[in-house]
């Protein structure tokens, strides 16, 4: 069996990874099973991550990896909506995933998007406290190998989705 394609979206928090998702899941030319860190976060619960939120996080979004891994093994598609930061409970994050899907057909796609931006995204949200974007851009993972990178600022998700989808699925 043919395994599934793995695209992770990597951004920080407003950059509009989840929107592009949206976009390419109305799409009708291709099919993603989406895998979120802020989906799996839900399955700790709010006492555990009070309690030691990186802990936590950090053994649930390698469990993240590893479901995209079976979704791929059994021939689907997978869209994971993630962010590679570079903490003390997760390191080396990046070479991880890696290593976790090494067996796996994997594109990381960079959802860029300028840091003032996400800001007045963050504020306008509500659910984000201003900060965040930054805060979580100076703990990303350097050296990323993209295969693909979009600018939420200046393309809309449509768009976005668009672009990735003709980046890597060129027929």
């Amino acid at each position: 069996m043919q395994k599934g394609q793995i695209i992770f979206l990597n951004g920080v928090t407003s950059a509009g990874k989840t929107s592009i998702v949206e976009a390419l899941q109305e799409r009708d030319d291709i099919f993603f099973y989406v895998v979120a860190n802020d989906l799996f976060q839900e399955m700790v619960g709010d006492k555990y991550l009070q309690q030691d939120y990186w802990k936590y996080l950090s053994e649930v979004i390698i469990m993240m990896y590893h479901t995209a891994k079976l979704y791929s093994d059994m021939g689907k598609n997978v869209l994971i909506d993630g962010i590679l930061v570079e903490r003390e409970e997760i390191k080396p994050h990046y070479r991880q995933l890696l290593e976790i899907l090494k067996d796996n057909p994997l594109d990381i796609v960079e959802v860029y998007c300028p840091l003032e931006i996400c800001r007045q995204r963050n504020i306008d949200r509500g659910d984000r406290y201003e900060t965040q974007s930054e805060e979580q851009h100076a703990l990303m993972a350097e050296n990323i190998k993209y295969s693909v990178t979009v600018d939420t600022s200046m393309y809309s998700p449509a768009e976005c989705a668009d672009i990735i989808v003709n980046a890597l699925f060129p027929n």
